[in-house]
């Protein structure tokens, strides 16, 4: 059935295989993976569609999955039924315009990083001299502290929400442009840029039920 099906191709990200959402109730990241991954490998037989990451992406999925003690054979299956490719950054072009929109938005994110850090320290200015150390003993945070710690939430989800913030997540969309691929991933950054590049995407979440819907309505399967 595959050689007569136009191939499609998919470049997966590392929060397809984290996200709760590719879950069902009560259970297991690890029976989660090997439900998606048996999906996979079923839709590369059946439909010939394939799968890639970037090795980057791969490498960053497997020390996430051994660090949740991820059982050995999960990764055997990885490195079976998802293809690892390195883009090709030299032969890939991407529009001068794309560039342009990046350095204009890192440029506004900037501004807004200095801005949240003034506002941090003028709170500090208006501390007394008792805010600068803890009341309680047990108690390690100042009032100074907390500003500070405020801060760098504040500033990190002023510079790095909804942007490329990575070179995996540069790998992913220069790998997908490469070989005119769909995005899976859970990533809002990513989901923004795949626009930029005229690239497909699926959320990662959908993902799962995408491939089960091809392999319901071809007559190989329902698995949901």
């Amino acid at each position: 059935m595959s050689g007569s099906l136009p191939r499609q191709r998919f470049v997966l990200d590392t929060s397809l295989f984290l996200t709760e959402e590719i879950r069902r109730e009560d259970e297991s990241l690890e029976a989660a993976v090997r439900r998606l991954l048996d999906l996979v490998a079923t839709a590369r037989l059946e439909l010939n569609i394939s799968c890639y990451v970037p090795p980057s992406i791969h490498d960053e999925l497997v020390a996430m999955l051994r660090d949740r003690d991820i059982d050995d054979e999960v990764f055997s299956r990885l490195d079976t039924w998802v293809v690892r490719k390195s883009p090709d950054r030299y032969g890939v072009t991407i529009p001068a315009n794309i560039v342009y929109d990046f350095i204009d938005e890192m440029s506004d994110r900037v501004d807004r990083g200095l801005r949240v850090s003034e506002e941090a320290l003028r709170e500090v200015e208006q501390l007394s001299p008792e805010d600068l150390t803890a009341d309680d003993p047990n108690e390690y945070m100042t009032a100074a502290d907390r500003v500070l710690s405020n801060m760098r939430d504040k500033y990190r989800r002023a510079l790095r929400k909804g942007v490329l913030d990575s070179r995996e997540d540069f790998d992913l969309l220069v790998l997908a442009r490469e070989l005119d691929a769909g995005v899976v991933t859970e990533d809002r950054g990513i989901v923004s840029w795949a626009d930029e590049f005229g690239l497909r995407y699926v959320r990662g979440g959908q993902f799962p039920r995408l491939l089960a819907e091809y392999l319901r309505a071809t007559g190989v399967g329902d698995e949901s």
